[in-house]
Parts: structure tokens; sequence; C-alpha cells
């Protein structure tokens, strides 16, 4: 075993998981819905915090924390749209696992601070790069993309794969990967599940509230203008909210009509 952070948590996170907490019989229960954060995760997110030096939770979580996941921007419903539309090259047909559907369209890979503001971001042909190829793309080509190094991202089974890891992990980077461990792999892995939920619910509010999926764009210029307008309203939104000490920091209820 190698002296390094995420070993660290790691193992501390088996050890509360596996004897700590059920031989203290400190499990909780009760009514209502169960919590976003488990004790284990928690305890391990106080002490990465600790040691990285972060003294303030707020600073903590915007600055040390990087959420990163994929969603389709579909561009069109029929095979006659795919075949003779301006945006044939640039859109492709790709699978989106979290609706079980086919879709053709562009793949948007987002980087988000946990209260949503968007800090990198890409798109691509779903059918020419996977969701690794497009993450490594993006952070190699892109530099005002990466995090800075020591930030931990948050993920999801997309970038499994030793070579992924190492990408992140390796002196150009130095970011810390973090995902739930797969079916066929055997190690457990410390995951914050709340923080996954945080990443779908910026993406849904991308979808529903601001139209990522009404976009409306027909030719290559105009998708892009039209998906960075719904980044920036958001990110401005976010903005303001911090400026006006809104209590959450996402919401767009006073903006929306």
């Amino acid at each position: 075993m190698i002296a390094d952070l995420d070993t660290l948590l790691t193992a501390l996170y088996v050890e509360l998981t596996d004897r700590i907490i059920p031989s203290l019989g400190l499990a909780r229960s009760g009514p209502g819905q169960p919590p976003e954060v488990t004790d284990a995760e928690l305890v391990c997110l106080a002490v990465a915090q600790v040691l990285l030096r972060y003294d303030d939770e707020r600073h903590w979580l915007r600055a040390a924390l990087r959420l990163m996941d994929a969603t389709p921007v579909p561009c069109g419903q029929s095979a006659v749209t795919a075949r003779r539309s301006a945006l044939f090259g640039y859109a492709g047909y790709g699978y989106c696992p979290s609706h079980s559907r086919w879709y053709w369209g562009g793949k948007l890979l987002l980087i988000c601070t946990c209260d949503g503001t968007v800090t990198g971001f890409g798109l691509a042909n779903p059918k020419l790069l996977g969701e690794r190829e497009q993450a490594r793309q993006l952070l190699e080509d892109q530099p005002a993309n990466r995090p800075a190094p020591g930030t931990a991202i948050v993920t999801d089974k997309g970038l499994s794969g030793e070579d992924t890891e190492a990408f992140f992990a390796g002196p150009d980077l130095g970011l810390t990967l973090l995902r739930p461990a797969r079916k066929d792999e055997k190690t457990l892995r410390s995951f914050p599940n709340w923080l996954r939920q945080r990443v779908e619910a910026i993406i849904w509010t991308l979808k529903h509230q601001l139209g990522l999926e009404r976009h409306g764009g027909r030719v290559p210029a105009g998708l892009w203008a039209r998906i960075v307008q719904r980044l920036l309203a958001l990110n401005a939104a976010i903005w303001h909210n911090w400026q006006i000490g809104a209590p959450v920091k996402r919401s767009l209820i006073a903006y929306d009509h």
C-alpha cells in the first residue's frame, strides 16, 4: 500500500464502513428520507479538508472539488435530418445510458463547482469520441478548462480505467479522480454519492430551466453560441446569488419570469 491521499481516504472509508461504525452501532435510522451523505463519506471529506489545508468550509467545497459529467445535446429526430443537416460531422449518434436511448447530436462535457458554476466545458461528436477521450481532449487541448493541481474530480464510471486515472494524476494535471467502483472491481472505493446527485441537478437546471435541449441550433456556430449562452446565464445567476447572499446559489426562480 502506497502513502498518498487517495489511498488513505479509501482505507479510512473501508475501515469506517466495515468495522468502526457497525461495531459502535452508530448507523442512522428513523423516519424521513435517508441522508444524502453517509457518516463514512462525511468523515473522509473532513479528513481531506484538513490535510489539504482548506480551513474555510465554503472555500473547500468551491476550490478543492470539481464535478465532471457529460450529457447529450440532441440536434435532430430523424434520419433525414442526420443526413442533410449542416451539423453533419459535428453531431453524431450516441447512446444515453441514463435514459436508455439513442440520440443524434453532440455530447456536452461539463466541469462544475459544487454550487453549479461551470468552470470548463467541451462539445464533441459522440460517435467519434468516448467520454474518456473527450475528457482527455478537454483537459489537454484547452488549458483554461483545467482545475488547479490537487483538485478532486467527482465523476461516474465512464472515466474508469488505469490509463485514465494515471492521466488525471500525472504531473501535468495533478488531479484526484473520484468515481464509483465498477461491478467487476473488488476493491471498495470511497465515493460521495450526494455530489453525483448535485451534478445531475446542475444538468437538470440547464436542460429544463434554461432549455439546453431546445437550443434550436442548425449550424455549428449557432449550436455553439446557444450552448455558451445557456452556460453564461447559469453562471451569471449563480454569481449574482452569491453577491446578494441567496440561500440556494443555483436557484433561478427569481430570474425566469
